[in-house]
């Protein structure tokens, strides 16, 4: 299959290409998906009738939920035809599987070689992987493929230790790194305390995944600030998700994380399932185009943002997406104040005595959230937690229960097995 990228034509082109996209895919789930054959005939939905993106609100939405209740009737080829099974992380329920064919494996390299480029990257670029490639793991994956296709070089460290990660990159002298930023920090403190220089290390840009480097205003945040206070570095932000296959990605004017509009329709929706104009927080929403194996038709990712159609300096006229404040499922009533772990979770890591934390909610006697952090210190300071709760007094207007803890017990609080650093754990 041939991709071309269609962000820099007017936004007239882009949504006359996305609709004739559109068309193709309700023809192509009406003939193969057993999900979407139900939700149409339960609905009364003729596909023909849906001929603009507007025509996508007579569509009923689907969650993460029915995904995952009925993984397998979102399958839209046989299954000799599949190439991989990935899964998603599972932080906020069952992982669910992605079954992906060879023509979604190569749309998954040309996303992330256009990602990629729009963060600044090019061929020869030499790339320090530090995430995983196993454990079904599909951005491990995707990056790797989208490197090879941008023509630059890959160094596949995983996520090891800070010591290992400063090894590797005096070995190989790698100029761009793909990492989640909170372990910038990590990898700052060994450099202090090993007299090793950030600043002559020759990395001069991170793609940064998995955690917001922006507030909701686009400002950096405070964790980014704590990075590049100590390192001189470009850092570019990305947003996905395995279920649309699919990568937002930062340029250098850093305006918010850009739609790849050949790839997928984007909508922010009120709880009622109506599109919200610009700059106004709402659940992403979104239309895979093209995709081959489990494509999705209004999909609710959970993902909590605004969106912006305003075209960017770089010349790009698809959409482009805030940072996510939270997800959906993960938001907090407490003491009477509305939450979402990000906020908690931005405060604590630029909080340089913590070495590790867990935020933990759960039900009171009378089923009101309760909330509790359980933090690790680089050494002992019970003095901190009086610092600590400033800050978070000041940022939330509320201050949770602070407990510290070990990294023991943070251990058994987390989930077995993961992919990502978990902080934020729901307990009954």
């Amino acid at each position: 299959m041939i991709f071309q990228a269609i962000d820099k034509k007017s936004s007239s082109s882009i949504k006359q290409f996305q609709e004739e996209k559109l068309k193709h895919m309700l023809h192509y789930l009406q003939l193969h998906s057993p999900f979407y054959q139900k939700l149409f005939a339960k609905n009364n939905i003729v596909i023909d009738t849906i001929n603009s993106l507007e025509h996508l609100s007579l569509i009923p939405t689907t969650d993460k939920l029915q995904f995952a209740e009925n993984n397998f009737d979102f399958l839209c080829v046989a299954k000799h035809d599949i190439a991989d099974y990935s899964t998603t992380s599972g932080t906020t329920g069952n992982a669910v599987t992605i079954a992906l064919t060879d023509s979604d494996f190569e749309r998954l390299a040309y996303n992330e070689a256009e990602s990629f480029a729009t963060s600044g990257c090019k061929k020869n670029d030499v790339f320090q992987l530090m995430l995983t490639l196993d454990r079904q793991f599909m951005a491990g994956m995707a990056y790797y493929s989208g490197i090879r296709k941008i023509g630059g070089t890959t160094i596949r460290t995983g996520a090891v230790s800070p010591q290992l990660q400063w090894q590797s990159i005096k070995q190989y002298q790698p100029n761009v790194l793909v990492a989640v930023p909170s372990f910038l920090i990590k990898m700052i403190e060994y450099a202090e305390a090993n007299n090793i220089d950030v600043n002559t290390s020759g990395i001069e840009r991170v793609i940064c995944i998995g955690e917001p480097l922006r507030n909701a205003d686009l400002s950096a945040n405070d964790l980014s600030k704590r990075i590049t206070d100590k390192w001189t570095v470009q850092l570019l932000s990305t947003y996905a998700s395995s279920e649309m296959q699919t990568a937002f990605t930062e340029c250098e004017h850093q305006n918010g994380n850009h739609l790849r509009a050949e790839l997928l329709i984007a909508e922010v929706l009120d709880d009622n399932g109506n599109q919200l104009p610009q700059k106004t927080l709402g659940e992403l929403t979104i239309t895979t185009l093209d995709v081959a194996g489990m494509p999705l038709l209004r999909y609710r990712t959970g993902d909590i943002c605004m969106y912006y159609n305003e075209p960017c300096a770089c010349g790009r006229n698809s959409i482009r997406l805030s940072p996510i404040v939270g997800r959906k499922n993960q938001m907090i009533k407490y003491k009477g104040t509305t939450l979402f772990p990000a906020a908690i979770i931005d405060t604590l890591n630029c909080i340089t005595e913590i070495s590790d934390y867990v935020i933990q909610v759960s039900k009171d006697e009378v089923g009101n959230d309760d909330l509790q952090i359980h933090l690790v210190f680089h050494s002992n300071n019970e003095n901190i937690l009086a610092k600590i709760a400033t800050a978070l007094q000041a940022k939330l207007r509320v201050t949770p229960m602070l407990n510290i803890s070990s990294p023991l017990h943070l251990q058994s609080l987390r989930p077995a097995e993961s992919r990502k650093p978990v902080k934020v754990v729901f307990t009954t």
